[in-house]
């Protein structure tokens, strides 16, 4: 089942510009890995600083297998220094209600 991933970042004043191209050299890393389908970059227009990212992944493990990897963990590094905190993360299943376990 698909899922959209959305990744929320508050960058450091003076420090967008920087932040979104590491963001955007980023996205090019996850569209080679499997189950990867789309992602976009959104800016708040009155707080540049907050910056979402929102992606879609075929399912679940492979979003998880991307974001264990070692490329991305060493792309996440890179952006650390530019963050006033850590990203928050939220997984949300398309268009159905997830099976409890």
């Amino acid at each position: 089942m698909a899922i959209k991933v959305m990744i929320k970042r508050h960058v450091k004043a003076r420090k967008t510009q920087e932040a979104f191209a590491l963001l955007n050299d980023f996205r090019i890393g996850a569209l080679n890995q499997p189950g990867y389908i789309s992602g976009e970059t959104l800016v708040n227009r009155y707080e540049p600083g907050s910056i979402l990212v929102v992606s879609t992944w075929q399912t679940l493990e492979d979003w998880i297998r991307w974001q264990e990897s070692d490329e991305r963990a060493a792309n996440e590094a890179q952006l650390e220094s530019l963050l006033e905190e850590p990203a928050r993360y939220e997984i949300y299943d398309l268009g159905v209600l997830p099976q409890n376990k």
